[in-house]
């Protein structure tokens, strides 16, 4: 049986973000970033106009979810080691709990974080993320397209060679959360 699919990975699929990751022994690693690059991969059967999809179409949304996430500190909020709190003046008070029991403390303006519904920035996550909110787009602006994909995958890239991917298949559609808007 032929197979097919559509891949973009535009060079403006990019964003640069600090993160630090949360390991499984309660340390985490030190506040850093990467310029990070998203690929997209459908794949389905063949439709209208004898393609899978249109990928004039899904690059636009793949780009506005990349650039949502540009110039942030990105912060995971379903992670039990960090505590954050909003500020009267503006900042984020966020609170890493040592296993030692002590904390490290990081100060940062609001508006240059994004606090995401992830337990940690892993790229994993992050493609987590990204499908999870562009899948919702393409849900709402591709209709009936929808019903011949197969599959849909998220590639975020922090450095040469070195991936976080995540790959949905229609039975896991329904059970994804609306996303909020990016």
């Amino acid at each position: 049986m032929k197979r097919f699919g559509v891949r973009v990975y535009k060079q403006y699929f990019n964003f640069a973000a600090s993160h630090f990751l949360i390991f499984v022994d309660g340390t985490r690693e030190e506040l850093h970033g990467h310029n990070y690059h998203v690929r997209v991969s459908v794949s389905g059967q063949v439709g209208p106009g004898d393609m899978v999809l249109d990928f004039c179409r899904l690059k636009p949304v793949v780009r506005r979810h990349c650039d949502s996430l540009d110039h942030r500190m990105l912060l995971p909020l379903e992670n039990e080691r960090l505590s954050i709190e909003e500020t009267d003046d503006g900042h984020l008070d966020v609170r890493f709990a040592r296993p030692d029991g002590g904390s490290d403390r990081f100060l940062f303006p609001v508006r240059d974080t994004l606090r995401l519904p992830i337990a940690n920035t892993s790229t994993e996550r992050l493609a987590e993320l990204l499908a999870g909110r562009i899948l919702s787009d393409v849900r709402r602006d591709f209709g009936d397209d929808l019903q011949r994909l197969e599959s849909f995958e998220i590639e975020v890239e922090e450095a040469g060679g070195q991936c976080g991917v995540c790959r949905l298949e229609p039975i896991e559609w329904d059970r994804l959360p609306e996303a909020p808007p990016a």
